[in-house]
């Protein structure tokens, strides 16, 4: 059987050669057998070992080693052969990160259990998934099916069956021996009123398509020499892995090295970044006039004077102005609250993967492009769509978009552009429906992977198998329009309680285990609960009210069932806005910032039931009552108009109880109507500005500036040139007087109306027309 696996390797890998495209071999059975197959075939396959990888849990080869978690060093990275060891476990992230790697005429070996059986090996991954108070055994193997099934539909697949020594499929397509990606002439097609290139002819001729040598031409315009000198630019490339985008950014690099400018790359980690080198290097030894003086993995020096140098990211930041240019590969690898540190660099490229195979989700495209469009940076943008790695139609990219649904999208626009609440139907999307019907699988996903910046190859393995949690939907003319994806928490047993509260940690249960371990409420955990993990509404119709109508289906459905709704997800203004608008109120802000999203994590709960309320108010008011005493220490850097609106979202009826002296009452009335100062003492001023933060009393007219005001200086302390700076203002003194007119309708609301006399006394003190009478 060997002898028939080792043929069979060897014609795969040859056909692809041919074709430059991949393939795939599939050794299905014993996992010990499979070992021994597998030196048979490496043996005989005319590879180096030095461009193979085992991607597995052991060591067992001579090639080079690396776990499934760590599968993401192979990002940036080119491999001839890369063998996954999912015998006994896989990572639906690795798969789609090793698929990545491999270079057209190369070849993916899968070790996997008897393709029948693979369903039910339940792995480590497949353990994750058991979220208490379930167990493994209620962990389901559909992800795993799916991907059988796909093996054995998908052309350039060959299995064996190491059981019964046996071909069962030989993966052949037989196709006329081609090459892939469409070669171009070097050249680039300008339009005459353009500024001369600045890149030498080398640079465009080291392009192998017409799509990578525009990407080159859009990095050009890096060049401080290339318009406006005080212009911040930045120049997005986007594309599926083997486009070449990490080449064209290598080819411009050395360009500007050539040209005696100094190019710091940064990247996840340092592999991930040598194709840019490879390709720099490359170029300056074409260029007869500007050789390379030093070079190495993680330098290049011209005698121009120019350099390319390596730093991880962390480093890099702390670098960004010692270099002309600054370049980002695998950006979409990064969290985005570093990716936005990068915009301090005046000169930026961010080379990225449109379709996941990071593992990281969509945070470039969701999240950080919206900061990148609101920056000071001219973005120039280019996608690449020609392969280079490897030939168009790849049997190995087709099978893994389709089994990872990595370009899954949601219905086209036409079909779902007249959706209203009154057009849809509310429906269980169940798992084993989803399994069976690949259009609806596809839409469902294809909503999530674009309204999230998280979603990733694992999310769909979770929404075939988890059984902690469940999907709904909105659903018009047969087409997903909003789906809810839902995880049930909480009621959770005193054993578990109390280990959580002592410091265990339970997996899953996000917000019981949050309000238990870390706000040390012992009973948190007690109610029954439905977390709102993603909510994603089609694009079309984002503004139809759907998002709202299909929480009200989830509350129609749960409110009998379970004593709280909650959710939790990266703060910003507007979808603090929504969640408030559909009865949800905050009850927790995290005191670190997502290193996905970089913004500060919020938790809200809508309870429905008198255990439920107990829950949220308890917590509301101890966070009303926390929150000012957070804002001038983690939260000091949290967005004013983030921190006014989490405390919009918080439960009026969690007001904190005013504690106001009668000397308190004449500091802060001082201030307001008379020569009194806020810096003697900001303790009232600050339990006044929480008070009115969350009511937002109708009788109270504060402009967004002035609540941003009462914020910045007066929650946060930050001192008063800078609040001053921040808002415009004129002066520190044009500032410290806003402040005062700020708190006169505080001061008359929350004292005068409110019947306290040493207000109303000092207020009349100092106005005229109340000295008057």
């Amino acid at each position: 059987m060997e002898t028939d696996a080792v043929s069979l390797a060897t014609s795969l890998l040859e056909e692809a050669a041919q074709t430059n495209e991949r393939r795939a071999l599939v050794l299905a059975g014993e996992r010990e057998r499979g070992y021994r197959t597998l030196e048979s075939v490496l043996d005989a396959l005319s590879v180096g070992i030095t461009e193979t990888t085992l991607v597995g849990p052991e060591d067992r080869l001579r090639c080079e080693h690396v776990e499934q978690v760590h599968a993401s060093t192979l990002l940036g990275t080119t491999r001839s052969i890369v063998i996954l060891d999912a015998s006994e476990d896989l990572q639906p992230n690795a798969l789609g990160k090793v698929v990545g790697a491999i270079t057209g005429g190369g070849l993916l070996i899968l070790l996997t259990p008897s393709l029948e059986e693979w369903p039910d090996q339940q792995g480590a991954f497949a353990e994750s998934l058991a979220i208490p108070p379930f167990t493994r055994a209620d962990v389901t193997g559909r992800f795993q099916r799916r991907l059988a099934e796909t093996v054995h539909e998908h052309r350039g697949i060959g299995i064996v069956d190491l059981e019964t020594d046996s071909v069962v499929d030989d993966g052949h397509t037989n196709p006329a021996p081609r090459l892939g990606g469409q070669q171009v002439d070097g050249t680039l097609e300008r339009n005459p009123n353009e500024s001369p290139r600045r890149f030498p002819s080398e640079a465009y001729a080291a392009c192998l398509t017409s799509d990578q040598a525009e990407a080159v031409g859009a990095l050009e315009s890096l060049h401080p020499d290339s318009g406006n000198d005080s212009e911040q630019r930045a120049v997005v490339l986007e594309a599926d892995r083997g486009r070449g985008k990490s080449s064209a950014a290598g080819v411009a690099a050395g360009a500007f090295a050539a040209d005696g400018l100094e190019v710091l790359v940064t990247a996840p980690a340092a592999r991930n970044a040598a194709e840019v080198f490879e390709r720099a290097r490359e170029l300056c030894e074409m260029l007869s006039d500007c050789p390379v003086t030093a070079t190495g993995l993680r330098q290049l020096e011209t005698d121009a004077g120019g350099r390319v140098y390596f730093l991880e990211p962390d480093e890099a930041l702390e670098r960004l102005a010692d270099a002309d240019i600054v370049i980002v590969d695998e950006a979409a690898a990064l969290p985005v609250s570093r990716l936005e540190a990068f915009l301090a660099a005046d000169r930026i490229a961010f080379a990225t993967t449109i379709h996941g195979y990071e593992g990281a989700g969509r945070g470039f495209s969701v999240r950080f492009r919206d900061r990148l469009a609101e920056s000071d940076h001219t973005v120039t943008d280019c996608t690449l769509v020609e392969p280079i790695r490897y030939a168009a139609g790849d049997p190995l990219e087709v099978w893994a978009f389709r089994a990872l649904l990595l370009d899954a999208r949601p219905p086209v626009e036409p079909l779902v552009a007249d959706t209203k609440p009154g057009t849809v139907t509310y429906r269980r999307l169940e798992p084993d429906e989803l399994l069976a019907d690949e259009q609806l699988l596809r839409e469902a996903f294809g909503l999530l992977v674009l309204a999230h910046y998280r979603t990733e190859p694992n999310d769909l393995a979770r929404l075939l198998d988890a059984p902690n949690l469940e999907a709904r939907a909105l659903c018009h003319d047969g087409h997903v329009v909003s789906i809810v994806l839902l995880a049930r928490e909480g009621d959770l047993g005193h054993e578990t309680r109390t280990m959580m509260y002592e410091g265990g940690r339970v997996r899953g249960n996000m917000l019981p285990d949050i309000l238990t371990s870390q706000l040390r409420d012992e009973a948190a955990a007690e109610p029954a609960g439905v977390r709102i993990v993603r909510i994603a509404t089609h694009h079309a119709v984002r503004s139809n009210g759907l998002g709202s109508h299909l929480l009200e289906c989830v509350r129609d459905e749960f409110e009998s069932t379970v004593d709280w709704l909650g959710t939790a997800f990266g703060a910003t203004p507007g979808l603090l806005e929504f969640w408030r608008e559909s009865g949800y109120r905050a009850i927790h802000l995290s005191t670190t910032r997502n290193d996905a999203s970089g913004e500060y994590s919020v938790l809200m709960l809508s309870p429905t039931s008198n255990d439920g309320r107990g829950l949220a108010e308890r917590h509301a008011g101890w966070f009303a009552n926390r929150f000012g005493a957070l804002c001038s220490d983690k939260l000091s850097d949290l967005e004013p108009d983030v921190a006014c609106a989490v405390l919009h979202s918080v439960d009026a009826d969690a007001l904190p109880a005013l504690h106001l002296t009668d000397h308190d009452w004449r500091v802060v009335a001082g201030a307001a109507y008379g020569p009194g100062l806020f810096d003697v003492d900001p303790g009232p001023f600050r339990q006044l500005a929480i008070n009115y933060l969350i009511e937002r009393p109708d009788s109270i007219e504060l402009s967004t500036r002035e609540e941003q005001l009462l914020v910045l200086r007066v929650l946060q302390a930050h001192d008063w040139e800078s609040v001053a700076d921040h808002l415009e203002y004129h002066s520190t003194g044009q500032c410290m007087r806003a402040l005062g007119d700020a708190f006169q309708p505080l001061v008359d609301y929350y004292g005068v109306t409110a019947g306290v006399e040493t207000a109303r006394d000092t207020r009349a003190r100092f106005r005229s027309d109340e000295r008057s009478e």
